[in-house]
């Protein structure tokens, strides 16, 4: 079948999209792929609705301003499929499903609420093509985490590469996350800490900037100690997997008296302690560690992470795998298996009590 995925991350830098062909198990092609930057003013609203969202007890209120925000994402993600289309002289009736992600705007499992906005329907109805969306909602109400729910996905990369030994996976976007796959076992998951989200937010804040481009600012400045102790000392790294958590689970107080430079530093460090962290909580050392996702552009994270992990660190552009576009291809291959019926997620994964499948299927029309 032919996909398309659409990828709007906690990073909140704008909407990835990727084209496979894939039966939803092993077969996987890989087809064009593209990003569509959000707007400063888009970035705002999001960032207002994260904050709107944050007293939410009910998934489909809309309160302040996340109506507005949910239009806007269903808009900017019908825009971006409409330009990629044309781009790439892609005929619209040729695409069987869309793999619709949303914008989460919140995430607590403990309390079986998760929320992504964007209206599936709406944007199947505008596009003219089938719509897979709401992928989180049915784990988290049979009590899993809900996230991530990439590692099926990652499963059949490292399968159909014929990859020998343990491999980790580690997604790294506003949160990060990463995936275990040992041969014969279903994969082993769970969400790490941080990604980009602390780091982007401060840069933001100082700079106006939207991220630490090329880790220059955080390559400038040096980790204080006293301050990432303090970071590390939160109850969600003690926790085994599979676990998850929110954006907004992490303050940035540890780091407040410091400069920029070393604040921006002290986070990067941050995130590659916390991977680090969950890697050695895994029941298999690693015999490689292959990172995706846009903290693999920051020098400083790579840095880092290749100084705490026992083992190969490579990014995923080696294997011949989109770094910035590896979620937008999985959220394509997961359309498919919810179109199929077949499991999204896995005990293992999200902690989910057996094997589910997810997401709704709307239809144009």
């Amino acid at each position: 079948m032919r996909a398309l995925g659409l990828m709007s991350g906690t990073s909140l830098d704008g909407v990835d999209v990727a084209l496979i062909e894939t039966d939803g198990e092993s077969a996987i092609g890989f087809g064009a792929r593209a990003a569509f930057p959000l707007s400063t003013a888009d970035r705002t609203l999001l960032r207002q609705a994260l904050s709107d969202a944050a007293g939410l007890q009910d998934r489909r209120a809309r309160p302040g301003c996340l109506a507005a925000a949910e239009a806007l994402v269903t808009v900017r993600h019908a825009e971006a499929v409409e330009a990629f289309c044309a781009r790439h002289a892609i005929a619209r009736d040729s695409i069987d499903i869309v793999g619709f992600h949303g914008q989460t705007v919140l995430h607590r499992p403990a309390q079986r609420l998760t929320v992504q906005i964007g209206d599936g329907q709406a944007l199947a109805a505008r596009l003219g093509i089938p719509v897979a969306w709401d992928f989180r909602a049915a784990d988290v109400a049979a009590g899993g985490q809900g996230a991530p729910l990439v590692p099926v996905y990652h499963r059949a990369l490292v399968e159909s590469a014929g990859l020998e030994g343990a491999t980790v996976l580690v997604n790294i976007g506003g949160v990060a996350n990463l995936t275990l796959i040992s041969e014969g076992a279903d994969p082993l998951a769970c969400d790490t800490g941080p990604g980009n989200a602390l780091l982007d937010d401060l840069i933001l804040e100082h700079t106006g900037e939207a991220c630490d481009r090329d880790g220059l600012i955080s390559g400038a400045g040096k980790t204080d100690v006293a301050a990432l102790a303090i970071l590390l000392d939160h109850p969600f790294f003690a926790a085994p997997p599979p676990k998850s958590l929110d954006r907004n689970a992490f303050s940035r107080q540890a780091v407040a008296h410091l400069t920029i430079e070393d604040a921006a530093a002290t986070l990067a460090a941050f995130t590659g302690a916390s991977i680090a962290q969950a890697v050695a909580m895994l029941p298999a050392k690693p015999r490689r560690v292959i990172v995706c996702g846009g903290g693999g552009y920051n020098p400083s994270i790579m840095r880092e992470l290749s100084r705490r992990l026992p083992c190969e660190v490579d990014l995923s552009d080696r294997f011949g795998w989109a770094l910035d576009a590896m979620e937008a291809q999985a959220f394509a291959y997961l359309a498919v298996r919810s179109l199929k019926q077949l499991p999204l997620s896995f005990p293992a994964t999200t902690g989910v009590p057996v094997p589910m499948t997810g997401g709704v299927i709307s239809r144009p029309g």
